[in-house]
């Protein structure tokens, strides 16, 4: 039985259909940051890497992101690879480009092949999601849809309605990341996920962050997450835990679940 939806790069799906990918971030500061990292990641083999380029102190300079974009690729051993800006109000770091900037950077590092996915954030403009959606039509990427609330968790109906607006702006991936106030919030995470399942067709990537919302991040999938975010080297976003806690966690219950 498949609880997640798969994701697909070039019409294959990644890690072979795997429940739930392993995700690993990159967040270093500078070139030598982020290979250093990368060589440490790619040695744990996580399914997925994601490179927080909003960490980067050389993002202003396109050139810069581009080439080391493709030395990541180079060294990644075939990883698929995300590229993500997060933006301020959704809890990223203090960039001095504007948005018109981000897009043209984006729009560099995608046709340069050098990424698989894209993560845009649905609260942007309509105008400058559009523009997403169409680089990623044309680059063949696929694109993430992400909403983040580092302050609260919304009720549940409000949660599955962002993946229905990801679904209907053109995304191929819809996901949404929440920070619980108890452990009540962490189940409206989780019944967001089975109830957005049934809305939309896209796969989505649900989690709720911080102690609490690590228990989204180790039991999720069975709910219908298709992606878990974990510490390769360093975090990217509170609540994830090491990828070798992570794979201990998940052969107990994937075990369980096949009745062995």
């Amino acid at each position: 039985m498949a609880f997640t939806r798969a994701l697909e790069v070039k019409g294959k799906p990644v890690g072979e259909g795997k429940e739930p990918l392993v995700c690993a971030p990159l967040v270093g500061r500078d070139e030598a940051g982020v290979l250093g990292e990368l060589d440490a990641i790619v040695a744990k083999q996580p399914d997925l890497l994601e490179w927080r380029v909003d960490f980067f102190s050389g993002i202003a300079e396109t050139d810069r992101v581009v080439e080391l974009a493709q030395e990541v690729r180079k060294s990644s051993a075939g990883i698929p690879i995300i590229f993500t800006r997060r933006s301020i109000r959704e809890g990223g770091e203090t960039i001095g480009i504007s948005e018109e900037q981000v897009l043209e950077m984006y729009q560099a590092v995608a046709r340069s092949g050098a990424v698989d996915f894209l993560d845009y954030e649905l609260s942007c403009e309509p105008k400058h999601f559009a523009a997403a959606v169409e680089l990623a039509r044309e680059t063949g990427t696929k694109l993430i849809a992400s909403f983040h609330n580092f302050q609260k968790t919304p009720a549940a109906e409000e949660i599955v309605a962002k993946f229905v607006a990801m679904e209907k702006a053109g995304a191929d991936v819809a996901k949404v990341a929440v920070m619980p106030q108890g452990l009540e919030d962490v189940l409206t995470v989780l019944q967001a996920t089975l109830d957005g399942q049934k809305k939309i067709s896209l796969p989505i990537i649900s989690m709720s962050m911080g102690a609490y919302g690590s228990l989204s991040r180790l039991f999720g999938w069975v709910f219908g997450s298709s992606v878990s975010f974990a510490v390769g080297q360093k975090a990217s976003a509170p609540g994830q835990v090491p990828i070798e806690d992570l794979r201990r966690v998940l052969d107990v219950l994937q075990r369980s679940l096949a009745g062995k």
